[in-house]
């Protein structure tokens, strides 16, 4: 096998597994980019590393096809009716835009100049740390109290809103993990463990593939077979390994808190400290 080939197989898994659980998939990649190097230059390695998470971002839109569809063109038996518009449904996508406005707000006003300033790995792991930590407290403090939204319809603007601040927080400092910081943030708030999951994965949509469009679109170089064909499989392989993971999380937190995630984080972060320092 093509050793270039192998290395870009490798960064789909890590970044199927590392993009929705909320470990940080830059820190992850650091890492990964530290001891298997791919061989492209910095400006194609930083598009390589957007676009693949389409793939990702493909096996939420799959998974939870009837949760985000708004269109019904049947009546649950198979019988063809008029199109039916289900309201919830495009309350959660209004919400979700609300949810996405801050983030948009900072790439546009400060994105450049924040990564920048923080994007190397000291700064991602102290990330690492500080978020790993956060999780084990948020969870010790909310151990013995009931979550007030337990359906992601219960979700309010306000909250939606609260939640994408959260996202742009992750988006200012890498290593925060956008998974990571918006389960904070809906933790925070009282909202159940796998609604608060679910809510990170529709949030997920619009965002991966806006700064997909923005970064193939800002792409200037000329794209050759061998550089789709990588692209092309790094994508397929994040879809699928995203597909086990989304699935195994979605069950995992149905009976178990974040805290163990929150452990990981503060391992890793000292590892990448140790070893870039």
């Amino acid at each position: 096998m093509d050793l270039t080939l192998f290395k870009v197989i490798i960064f789909g898994i890590v970044e199927g597994i590392t993009e929705w659980l909320p470990i940080s998939s830059t820190g992850h990649m650091i890492l990964l980019n530290e001891w298997l190097p791919l061989p492209f230059e910095d400006a194609f390695l930083s598009l390589f590393l957007i676009v693949i998470q389409l793939g990702a971002v493909l096996a939420v839109v799959c998974l939870f096809w009837q949760d985000i569809w708004p269109f019904e063109g049947n009546d649950g038996m198979g019988k063809k009716q008029g199109t039916v518009i289900r309201k919830d449904i495009i309350s959660l996508w209004l919400k979700i835009g609300v949810a996405c406005l801050p983030a948009v707000i900072l790439e546009l006003l400060w994105g450049d100049k924040l990564e920048e300033k923080f994007y190397h790995p000291v700064s991602v792991a102290v990330a690492l740390i500080i978020v790993g930590m956060l999780f084990i407290f948020i969870e010790h403090i909310r151990r013995r109290k009931m979550p007030v939204v337990v359906l992601p319809e219960g979700i309010t603007w306000q909250m939606a809103f609260f939640i994408g601040v959260c996202q742009a927080a992750a988006a200012a400092f890498p290593g925060t993990s956008r998974s990571g910081a918006t389960i904070i943030g809906a933790l925070l708030l009282g909202i159940d463990r796998p609604v608060a999951a679910a809510f990170t994965f529709y949030l997920a949509i619009p965002a991966m593939f806006g700064a997909s469009l923005v970064k193939i679109a800002g792409f200037s170089d000329v794209w050759s077979m061998d550089r789709i064909a990588y692209v092309g499989i790094g994508m397929l392989t994040a879809f699928v390994v995203s597909l086990m993971i989304i699935r195994f999380l979605m069950e995992y937190v149905r009976k178990h808190d974040f805290k163990i995630f929150g452990w990981y984080r503060i391992v890793l972060g000292m590892i990448v400290l140790l070893y870039f320092l």
